[in-house]
């Protein structure tokens, strides 16, 4: 769930660690076999999360929770969603290597990561310019390819880099984003949480131009996803 914060406030700047260690890699080995014994079944899912180094995602003061199975603060309001949370949505998208794929609401940029360890082009877009800045920042450091960053409003999508073959909601949204299934490829996948307090994860497939099957998988609770964009640092 979001903290409380001003609507101008000016995110802290954020102490990152950025060494993997084999403690790291121990954790995240223990999250990997949590996330199986919780119905994560995609093996390709596991080794991302496995392979991407959460910590470095947060501030430092909260290296100690970042492989807990847990949502965490990051900046602007916004959280890092539990690793569950993140596994569950990214296999029920069915990511395969070569996919172009459009995330609304990079966030921290954990998620775009998890993806493009997949073999994804990711395409991601982030109302906070703050957040925007960071995580095209921390990607860059990091390493991380295949990852491509804009700043505006999640609800217009891409339309210039459309069609995509998977699109990715990552906050709750009160309906089906209608312009972002225009930007889906026939044949695509879009997984959307929606409600307004407690959200359905939706599963929808383009079958043709016109047509679209709806699947649901189970509640969830994600931060709002809020039209327009947001230029304050």
């Amino acid at each position: 769930m979001p903290l409380p914060t001003k609507q101008h406030e000016k995110p802290h700047t954020l102490s990152r660690t950025l060494k993997d260690t084999y403690r790291h890699k121990g954790m995240r080995r223990r999250l990997v076999q949590a996330l199986r014994r919780r119905g994560i079944t995609d093996e390709r899912v596991l080794a991302a999360i496995g392979a991407i180094p959460r910590h470095c995602f947060l501030d430092s003061a909260f290296e100690e929770k970042a492989y807990e199975d847990i949502a965490l603060p990051i900046a602007c309001g916004q959280t890092i969603s539990q690793p569950y949370t993140v596994a569950f949505q990214t296999q029920l998208l069915e990511v395969q290597p070569g996919h172009k794929v459009l995330e609304i609401g990079t966030g921290s940029g954990y998620q775009a990561a998890v993806l493009a360890a997949m073999g994804a082009e990711v395409y991601t877009i982030e109302r906070h310019k703050a957040l925007y800045r960071q995580a095209k920042k921390l990607i860059g450091q990091l390493g991380i390819k295949g990852i491509h960053f804009f700043h505006g409003d999640g609800y217009k999508g891409l339309p210039a880099h459309a069609p995509f073959d998977r699109i990715l909601v990552t906050a709750g949204a009160p309906e089906i984003p209608r312009a972002l299934l225009k930007q889906l490829k026939v044949g695509g996948i879009m997984v959307v949480p929606v409600g307004k307090t407690v959200q359905e994860m939706l599963r929808i497939k383009r079958l043709d131009d016109d047509t679209f099957k709806k699947e649901t998988f189970g509640r969830f609770r994600f931060v709002p996803f809020v039209p327009g964009s947001e230029e304050a640092e």
